[in-house]
């Protein structure tokens, strides 16, 4: 079972470089796996949009909580630290080109040895969607057709690669360096809709849904593994990763994420966790408890 992280931007602390590092190193000595860090490329204020994630349907973030992009983030810490995972979760996709997202993917990939996993979803904010450049109604076709653009761009060699789709053309491209992996960077799909799960069977490295637990996760990973059978895969080989806390993950946790599949949890600090040295603590202490370290 493989651990990671959830870097706790909720702390307002993400642009400080000395509290980036001290986390990701600590990550790494205490025998995380990974580090996962969020996105959001801009914040509107007062947005009609709901947060699916909280009862109340607002984020629990400020307006002005400090969101450092997070491939910088990675690149960033990927220089400071030698086995440490790098992952997203997740990458807003409908805010990036994928012919650039493929090069910046696939540079950090190959920089940092193989160590990228990006988590992707189709976001939440239609402000921040559209202030991007991109139509939020059309944001599941769209985000489709990217993870082709970037598979493909990642797969083409000596003759270069055409692509001809609704929404990205082009003839004979060529993007170098590719990543580590022949297969590419491993792409999961984050989310908690019933679209989330049918893209993660259909064309997802892995799945990582949100803010679901009981009934409603069980019925989430069934369809994303019918989803998969019906597009001819392997529902096996579409990873699973799950989230829970680092003050309340043990062993009986671990053997319930791998009886339903899973692979990989994602631990966040808990609400009582308001500073720093207090995420830390937990961190240590989770370490301890599972004997990473």
């Amino acid at each position: 079972m493989k651990l990671g992280v959830v870097f706790p931007v909720e702390l307002g602390m993400a642009g400080d470089p000395d509290k980036v590092l001290e986390f990701a190193r600590a990550a790494e000595s205490l025998g995380f796996d990974e580090i996962s860090a969020v996105e959001h490329s801009v914040v509107i204020g007062n947005t009609d949009s709901e947060y699916p994630y909280s009862p109340t349907g607002k984020s629990h973030l400020p307006d002005d909580c400090p969101l450092p992009d997070p491939l910088e983030l990675l690149s960033f810490v990927a220089g400071a630290t030698t086995t440490l995972g790098l992952a997203t979760g997740v990458l807003v996709l409908p805010n990036h080109n994928p012919v650039v997202l493929a090069k910046r993917l696939a540079t950090l990939d190959r920089l940092s040895g193989g160590r990228l996993r990006i988590c992707l979803g189709v976001g939440w904010m239609r402000e921040e969607i559209e202030a991007c450049g991109g139509r939020f109604d059309r944001r599941g076709k769209v985000a489709d057709e990217a993870i082709a653009v970037m598979r493909a761009l990642w797969a083409g060699g000596s003759e270069g690669v055409d692509f001809e789709g609704e929404h990205y053309r082009f003839e004979r491209a060529y993007s170098f360096p590719k990543p580590v992996r022949e297969s590419g960077v491993p792409l999961y799909i984050g989310g908690h809709s019933k679209a989330a799960a049918r893209r993660a069977g259909r064309l997802g490295n892995g799945f990582q849904p949100l803010g679901l637990g009981g009934a409603d996760l069980d019925a989430a990973v069934a369809l994303m593994r019918s989803s998969a059978v019906e597009a001819g895969r392997d529902p096996s080989e579409v990873a699973l990763v799950l989230g829970h806390l680092l003050t309340r993950v043990d062993g009986s946790k671990i053997d319930w994420a791998f009886s339903l599949g899973s692979d990989r949890i994602l631990l966040s600090a808990s609400r009582h966790a308001t500073t720093f040295d207090a995420v830390l603590d937990e961190m240590a202490e989770c370490s301890k408890r599972l004997g990473l370290a």
